[in-house]
Parts: structure tokens; C-alpha cells; sequence
């Protein structure tokens, strides 16, 4: 049984279809899916080993860290609606193109993340009409923005708004801004963050692990967790810094130190 959220919370797709429709719709009980007090109850801890997702434990030059905290982070829908017409007769000063200001955004995404040390991404877009000789009559596209912590994200979002609406006007083209989620910061449980410190710092057999502490921008399932039970984090290094793609690795050295970091993590855990 799975413990989280209720499902019919749960994100649609693209098609409007909740996980709970589809589940129902191949037979299974959604009954059975949701959250579990008593299993709850009977955690003393939960700790995700986890390879990063970037590449902080690269620049550092260590195996294995320890998560602070998952960072606020949330999904804005932008619309810019403008007219339809013919690419190859309309006037350019006619225009009233929704992609020019949609575009003005994402480098004004891109500009107002850099400043604030946050991360903005443009990464979903849907054209209407989608033709290649036709002028849009609207351009929507999703922005994931996050941050360390909410002042920073409001910043950022804030900005990127705001350049938007000055773009879309400049373009005659209106704008609607919706947004679709929001995780605020996870903040892991720092009495256990510092036991993992200790326990992974240990001295005496020279078997000492230096760990530093860090923030990730990923969603994970301790964040998730942390709400009803302490939860905590460790890290391996991901040279490459890529996730998501093929291309994530970690070195067998590396998974190994993750590995028995959380072995010892559990002993020492167990031993409390």
C-alpha cells in the first residue's frame, strides 16, 4: 500500500485522465491506495539513498553528502494569446505573433534565475494552430522555476511575470498566468540529519566519512514522507551532473561508499 497523498489529488495528464480514472479503468481497488497511520506510526525514520542530481558532490570532490532540505519549487502555466493569420501576408507590423513575447520570456526566465541563484526552465510549449505557414493565435508553455528558499522563488517568478506582461503588450497580445503546482520547502528533520553526521563522521578506526550538507531541487520520496515521519537523505556523487537521461552515472567506488553509508546509517539507527 502505498503511503502519500491522496490519489485523487494527484496531477491529470495531458488528456484529463487522473491516475485514479485510469487505475479504476484496468480494475484495480483505488480503495487501497492512500496514506497508512498505523504503517506510519510504526517508522521511527525513513532515509532515501539517492544518486545527485547534479553535481555539487563532484566540485567538491566527495562520495557521499547529506540533503538539508528539497527546495520550494512549482509550475506556472503562461498564455499569450495574440491572432491568427497567413505567415506569408500578413505585414510584420499587422502582427500581433504570441511566439515574440513567449520567446522574450524564456531569455527573461533564463536572466532573472541567474541573478538570484535559482533555476527557471521553459520546458513544455503547445502552439495552436501549429502550422508552419500560420502566425499563432496562442502560445502556451509551462515554467518550472525553484529556489533555496520562497523569497528567492517569489523573486524569480515575479520577475518572469512581469517581463511578460510588459513583452505581450508591446505585441498586443494578452496574457494569462496560472499557476498549476506548488511544493513549498522541505526542510529534512535536522535532529537526524545531524545523527547521520555523526555516525558518518565517526572517529577512532579511521573509517571517518567526511559529509557535507546540501540542498537539491529534486523531489524525492522523503520529501514526501518528512510530513509524518523524520526523514533524511544521503547523496552519491553523479559526475556527470546530468539526471533523467541515459547519461546520469555514478562510479561503482562511489555507489559503494552510498551503500555502506547507509548501512552504517541504519546501525547506528537501530542502535538509538
Amino acid at each position: 500500500m502505498a503511503i502519500g497523498a491522496p490519489i485523487s489529488r494527484l496531477v491529470r495528464k495531458a488528456a484529463g485522465v487522473t491516475l485514479a480514472q485510469a487505475w479504476a479503468g484496468s480494475g484495480r481497488d483505488t480503495a487501497q491506495v492512500g496514506p497508512d497511520p498505523e504503517r506510519i506510526g510504526r517508522l521511527a525514520a525513513f532515509v532515501e539513498l539517492h544518486v545527485e542530481q547534479g553535481r555539487a558532490l563532484d566540485l567538491s570532490g566527495d562520495q557521499v553528502g547529506i540533503a538539508s532540505a528539497i527546495w520550494p519549487h512549482g509550475r506556472w502555466r503562461f498564455d499569450f494569446r495574440g491572432e491568427a493569420n497567413h505567415a506569408g501576408t500578413t505585414r510584420l507590423v499587422d502582427r500581433h505573433d504570441p511566439m515574440l513575447p513567449y520567446a522574450e520570456t524564456v531569455l527573461a526566465a533564463r536572466r532573472e534565475a541567474r541573478l538570484a541563484g535559482a533555476v527557471a526552465t521553459f520546458g513544455k510549449i503547445a502552439v495552436e494552430p501549429n502550422g508552419v505557414n500560420a502566425i499563432p493565435s496562442l502560445v502556451r508553455g509551462w515554467l518550472d522555476s525553484r529556489a533555496a528558499d520562497q523569497t528567492t522563488l517569489d523573486t524569480v517568478v515575479t520577475g518572469i511575470e512581469e517581463a511578460a506582461r510588459d513583452y505581450a503588450a508591446e505585441h498586443g497580445v494578452e496574457l494569462d498566468v496560472v499557476r498549476e503546482s506548488f511544493t513549498p520547502v522541505v526542510e529534512f528533520d535536522h535532529a537526524l540529519r545531524d545523527e547521520l553526521a555523526r555516525i558518518l563522521g565517526r572517529e577512532g578506526d579511521g573509517a571517518g566519512l567526511k559529509v557535507p550538507v546540501l540542498g537539491t531541487g529534486a523531489g524525492h520520496d522523503a520529501g514526501i514522507l518528512s510530513g509524518t515521519v523524520p526523514t533524511a537523505m544521503l547523496f552519491v556523487r553523479n559526475p556527470t551532473g546530468i539526471s533523467h537521461s541515459p547519461a546520469e552515472y555514478a562510479a561503482e567506488d562511489d555507489c559503494v561508499a552510498g551503500v555502506r553509508a547507509l548501512a552504517d546509517v541504519l546501525e547506528g539507527l537501530a542502535r538509538r
